[in-house]
């Protein structure tokens, strides 16, 4: 039954999508639950040892102003899998002006692994766009987490973002950042945050690990950092004028060729 508030609220797509990964019981990760409506079109790649991929397909525009979109994955203990887009995910304006809402939900079991590889979010003129990933870690969870946000397209000052991105292993937090750029943001482009660049990303890595070799802070040029988490995991973070130099920022230190270590 349609409630008044259903009809007060702003025209938007409402969509969920959902993925299962599971140790298959011959040394590789079968995906019981592959699940996507609306914006969410997922495919299954060929895979790569015990590991399963997951591509995701953008089927239309989104998200767009007051679209209210969710993605649940869980990889099950022992399994292994790669998320990837075949595209850069586009926020723009709806027609009412209200903002859209992209929640990722993640939980990884024991002895599982994740390397989450998406292609950047490109933040549009007009565009309002609040994003949130939460992660769930087991204790000897493994998680590879690249995240990239591109301020406006070529020539354009961009929308309005906010982004949080949750970590928390074997029920305690890891990892707890919220970054917001765009109009009505204080400060989000000034010299403490991103001092002009257009582009900004982190790539992120939880490996028990770490716990007997730590990684160690450090610069990874002038606009990049390397840090160590309170727990086996570890951060680079970088700011650049485009998306083509960020990416090389987050792959050409030693730590940015941790996505590859466990394609094997």
């Amino acid at each position: 039954m349609t409630t008044p508030a259903d009809r007060a609220a702003p025209a938007g797509l409402r969509a969920e999508a959902r993925i299962v990964a599971a140790a298959d019981g011959k040394g590789g990760t079968a995906l019981p639950v592959l699940a996507g409506a609306g914006p969410f079109a997922l495919r299954r790649l060929r895979p790569a040892g015990p590991e399963a991929r997951v591509a995701l397909v953008g089927a239309m525009s989104a998200p767009l102003g007051g679209d209210r979109l969710g993605l649940t994955v869980r990889v099950e203990d022992g399994a292994a899998l790669r998320f990837t887009t075949t595209a850069a995910t586009l926020a723009l304006p709806g027609r009412t002006g209200a903002p859209a809402t992209y929640d990722v939900r993640i939980q990884l079991g024991e002895g599982a692994t994740l390397r989450w590889l998406p292609e950047p979010l490109i933040s549009a003129r007009g565009s309002d766009l609040r994003t949130s990933i939460r992660v769930d870690l087991a204790p000897t969870a493994r998680l590879v987490l690249r995240e990239e946000q591109i301020l406006g397209r070529a020539g354009e000052e961009p929308g309005r973002l906010t982004a949080r991105l949750t970590i928390h292993r074997a029920g305690r937090p890891l990892f707890d950042q919220e970054l917001g750029y765009g109009p009505g943001t204080p400060g989000w482009d000034g010299g403490a945050v991103l001092g002009g660049h257009r582009a900004v990303g982190q790539l992120l890595v939880v490996d028990p690990a770490f716990t007997a070799c730590p990684v160690r802070a450090r610069p990874v040029g002038p606009t990049a950092a390397l840090t160590p988490l309170a727990g086996p995991g570890a951060v680079l973070s970088a700011v650049a004028p485009d998306g083509l130099r960020l990416r090389k920022l987050l792959e050409t230190d030693d730590f940015g060729a941790a996505e590859r270590i466990w394609a094997a």
